[in-house]
C-alpha cells in the first residue's frame, strides 16, 4: 500500500514551511510571489513522493496541472560525444520526476525536418534542442505556437529564451590559468574548420584570457581540415608552429574528436607529449584517461546541466510554454589535470 502523502514531510525534506508547500500544491504560489525555482523543487519532490499518483488512485484532480508526458531531445548527430555523455544524466533526471525521455536526430533533409517539427508537437510535451539543432527556423516555429522548449549548449543573443550552457569563459580561464602557472609562453590552438563557427565564442574567450597574462604570446589559431575516415591529418597544416621561430610549448585542441588523431600523428613524428609539446583539450572524450599520455581536459558539468534542463523544461510544460520567466543558466566546467599538460 502506498504511504500517505503529507505536506509536512515534503516541507521537512526541503527545509521550507508547510504553508509554502500547500500554496504550491494548490496552485496559489504565483499569487503569493513564490519563486519559480522554489515551486519547481516542491513539485519535483512531490512527484517523487507520490503526490499525483495518490490523487489518481482517489480519482481526485490536482489544482496543479500534472503534465508528465514524454519529452524529446533533438540532436544534430548521435556520434557527438556530448550526447553520449549527458544522456544517462538526463534519463536519471527525468526518471526522478516520472517523465519519459526520447532522443531524435535532426534530419539532414531540411524540408522533411520542417514537417517533422509539427509532428513532434503531437508526440512530445516539450523539446530540448541541442546545439545546432536549434536553428532559427525551428526556434521560430516553436515560439509562434508557445510550444515548451529549452536550448542546451546554445544561446541566441537576440532572443530571451530558456537556455542551459557550459560557461565557456569560466572554462577558458581555468585552462589559461593552469597553462600560465606551468610557464608556457607559446600556444597553438587547433580547431575543426567545419565546427569553427560554433567554437568562435569559446575560442575568443581563450584569446581574451591569454591577453591578460603578461609575458604570454598571443596564441596562434589553426583551422584544421579534419580527414575522412582512415586518412591521416595533414601535418603541414600546423608543422611550422612546432619549430622555430615560434616553437609552440602547448597545444590547445578545441574538439575532442581531434585529440586522438593529432596525438597519434605527433607520436609518429617523434614528438613526445608532454616533453616536446604539452596538450590540453577543451572537451572531454571517451578514454582520455587511458591514452598515452592521459589527456588534460575540461569536463562539462553534466549532472548539474541535466538537473537544470529537467526542471526548466518541466516548468515550461506546466505553463504551456507561456512562462513569464526565461532563464539563461551557465555552469562552470571542471579542469581534469592529467599527464599530457606536463603537470604530473
Amino acid at each position: 500500500m502506498r504511504k500517505k502523502f503529507k505536506n509536512k514531510d515534503l516541507a521537512a525534506r526541503l527545509g521550507v514551511s508547510g504553508t509554502l508547500v500547500s500554496l504550491v500544491l494548490n496552485n496559489k504560489a504565483d499569487q503569493q510571489g513564490i519563486r519559480k525555482d522554489t515551486q519547481e523543487k516542491v513539485l519535483t519532490l512531490a512527484r517523487q513522493m507520490g503526490y499525483f499518483e495518490s490523487l489518481h488512485e482517489k480519482n481526485e484532480t490536482s489544482p496543479v496541472e500534472d503534465k508528465p508526458g514524454v519529452l524529446g531531445m533533438i540532436v544534430p548527430s548521435l556520434s557527438d560525444p556530448f550526447v553520449n555523455q549527458i544522456t544517462p544524466y538526463l534519463q536519471k533526471a527525468f526518471s526522478s520526476i516520472g517523465v519519459g525521455f526520447s532522443i531524435v536526430t535532426k534530419d539532414p533533409d531540411d524540408q522533411r525536418y520542417d514537417r517533422l517539427v509539427g509532428a513532434f508537437k503531437k508526440f512530445y510535451s516539450g523539446l530540448i534542442l541541442l546545439g545546432d539543432a536549434a536553428d532559427d527556423s525551428t526556434i521560430r516555429a516553436l515560439r509562434t505556437t508557445d510550444y515548451p522548449f529549452v536550448l542546451l549548449e546554445k544561446s541566441v543573443k537576440t532572443l530571451r529564451l530558456n537556455t542551459v550552457s557550459t560557461d565557456t569563459a569560466a572554462g577558458a580561464l581555468l585552462v589559461v590559468n593552469h597553462i600560465d602557472k606551468l610557464g608556457y609562453k607559446n600556444i597553438i590552438i587547433i580547431a575543426d574548420r567545419r565546427s569553427f563557427r560554433a567554437d568562435t565564442t569559446a575560442l575568443q574567450d581563450i584569446i581574451d584570457a591569454f591577453g591578460q597574462k603578461p609575458g604570454v604570446n598571443r596564441p596562434v589559431v589553426v583551422k584544421l581540415d579534419k580527414p575522412v575516415a582512415g586518412d591521416e591529418i595533414d601535418f603541414g597544416q600546423f608543422e611550422k608552429f612546432l619549430r622555430p621561430p615560434y616553437r609552440a610549448d602547448v597545444m590547445i585542441i578545441m574538439n575532442a574528436s581531434l585529440v586522438y588523431p593529432i596525438m597519434t600523428l605527433l607520436r609518429k613524428k617523434k614528438l613526445r607529449i608532454p616533453q616536446d609539446i604539452a596538450v590540453v583539450s577543451m572537451e572531454e572524450g571517451t578514454g582520455f584517461d587511458l591514452m598515452f599520455s592521459p589527456v588534460t581536459c575540461l569536463r562539462k558539468p553534466l549532472s548539474g546541466m541535466s538537473t537544470k534542463v529537467a526542471n526548466m523544461i518541466w516548468s515550461e510544460v506546466k505553463n504551456s510554454g507561456k512562462g513569464k520567466f526565461k532563464r539563461q543558466v551557465n555552469i562552470s566546467p571542471e579542469l581534469i589535470v592529467r599527464n599530457s599538460c606536463g603537470t604530473i
